[in-house]
């Protein structure tokens, strides 16, 4: 954006704003603040002078202190960062980088213990199922093989007979209309 008069009467402004929060008096004026050299880049050096002397210039220390102390009131004023609005010997402001609150090394290790439990206890579950599914197949033809016994005579197949409950022959079997009674 373009650098004009009133951009720099609101830098002068937020200057004066920080030296009187920084040192707790409301002497520092905007007319406290010169701007030295301005360029057509934005590039210029700035003194604060003191107000009861209006001769000597506040400290450097002092400025860049306060500066310091104001550094994102300043920012958003003009809209800019630290990587944008640059104060050269006054170190940046950036914030620490985020750093979450579990270490990332935690996550993986806890997704891994996951993954290995769930396949731990799927083995077992998939283990107990096949036993018991092998125990009811061989319990089922245990029950088979004990009730179709088949004997073999002259090389047919045939049923086993109880012999407690016996058999009826239907060829034997006496039919009373067929024949004539004596």
């Amino acid at each position: 954006y373009a650098w004009d008069a009133n951009e720099e009467y609101l830098f002068k402004a937020m200057v004066a704003f920080a030296m009187r929060r920084y040192s707790s008096k409301s002497t520092t004026q905007i007319s406290n603040v010169l701007l030295c050299n301005v360029t057509d880049r934005v590039s210029f050096w700035f003194v604060v002078t003191d107000s009861s002397k209006n001769v000597t210039t506040v400290p450097g220390s002092e400025v860049e202190a306060a500066i310091r102390m104001n550094r994102n009131r300043i920012n958003n004023a003009f809209l800019l960062s630290d990587k944008t609005l640059q104060f050269l010997k006054i170190t940046s402001t950036l914030s620490p980088p985020v750093e979450p609150s579990t270490p990332v090394w935690l996550i993986v290790f806890g997704v891994v213990l996951c993954l290995i439990v769930a396949g731990i206890v799927f083995l077992i579950v998939s283990g107990i199922q096949k036993h018991k599914k092998k125990n009811k197949e061989s319990t089922e033809r245990e029950n088979l093989e004990e009730k179709v016994e088949v004997t073999l005579e002259n090389g047919i197949p045939c049923e086993a007979l109880d012999l407690k409950a016996g058999h009826i022959n239907g060829v034997f079997a006496a039919d009373d209309d067929r024949f004539t009674s004596l």
